[in-house]
């Protein structure tokens, strides 16, 4: 099993049995990081731990299929394609495929995001966007994040995302800036760099 199949499948779950309840249940898809993963901000209140969801007293292994997990947690799986237009572009019956070690490789990048956020920009609060899987904050309109990986990098990776593009030996991709976690001692060092240049 890839770490690229945990991603999607972890995409997939962040999406449409965290965040498409939390919609349906309180109007926001914000989710936000939590000890070992991720979890809802609003109810009902739920978070993946590993490859666990976990909800009050119950722990469900990430098996079967979104609307399956949903089901067994006591919630309704909802996509979100009336609210974003991109997404995971995970199906309610398509069957999740989650390693124990590439989901843990996946928290542990959001983890070390949220601190150097927090770090960077301590009156802030990131958010983990369901609709791209990953964790930012906006500031003088520049995202800076993390993403766990996708088309353009394939492992967990820092972001600097200017909304007007900008030119110089700093900005090395389409977006803005970009480098894997693994070339970077300090995260918050790479953010505050971005924002100087």
């Amino acid at each position: 099993m890839t770490f690229e199949a945990t991603r999607r499948a972890l995409h997939g779950v962040a999406e449409l049995v965290l965040a498409g309840p939390q919609y349906e249940r309180s109007g926001t898809i914000r989710l936000r990081v939590t000890p070992g993963g991720f979890g809802t901000v609003a109810e009902p209140d739920l978070r993946v731990d590993g490859d666990q969801l976990v909800t009050g007293g119950l722990r469900l292994p990430l098996k079967g299929t979104p609307a399956e997990l949903a089901d067994a947690a006591g919630i309704r799986a909802r996509q979100l394609t009336d609210v974003y237009h991109d997404g995971s572009g995970f199906a309610l019956d398509e069957t999740l495929e989650i390693d124990e070690q590439s989901a843990k490789r996946i928290a542990d990048a959001f983890a070390r995001g949220e601190k150097a956020l927090r770090e960077f920009a301590p009156d802030q609060t990131p958010v983990l966007w369901p609709e791209h899987f990953d964790l930012g904050i906006t500031l003088d309109e520049v995202n800076y994040g993390i993403s766990p990986g996708d088309a353009h990098i394939a492992e967990p990776y820092a972001y600097v995302g200017p909304w007007t593009p900008r030119t110089g030996p700093f900005w090395n991709v389409s977006f803005g800036a970009a480098h894997p976690l693994s070339e970077l001692d300090s995260i918050a060092d790479f953010f505050r760099e971005g924002r100087s240049s």
